[in-house]
């Protein structure tokens, strides 16, 4: 009997594993995915890059040190903000 109680329990957890087999294909692999993406973009952050912060502030990169850059927003207007703060480069139009 001992054998057939564990492969009930067993029985009993299948349900809560193919959940979880579901939460990580649809939400924590694609995060990590772009989690990833994200640290890519900002390691090639450029002078003269166009971006976007995370606050929505638009501007063009003037200096990029190792954890900051230094974006102009106007002219004679510049703001220092943290690499980790820039949320995407904004593509050239054609």
């Amino acid at each position: 009997m001992p054998q057939s109680g564990q492969a009930a329990s067993l029985f009993n957890l299948l349900p809560l594993l193919f959940v979880f087999v579901i939460f990580y294909f649809l939400l924590i692999r694609p995060q990590k995915a772009k989690e990833k993406e994200h640290q890519k973009m900002l390691a090639n952050l450029n002078k003269n890059d166009d971006i976007v912060t995370t606050g929505g502030i638009h501007g063009t990169i003037v200096n990029v040190k190792e954890r900051t850059v230094v974006v102009r927003v106007d002219e004679n207007v510049k703001l220092e903000i943290e690499k980790n703060g820039v949320a995407y480069v904004k593509k050239p139009q054609a």
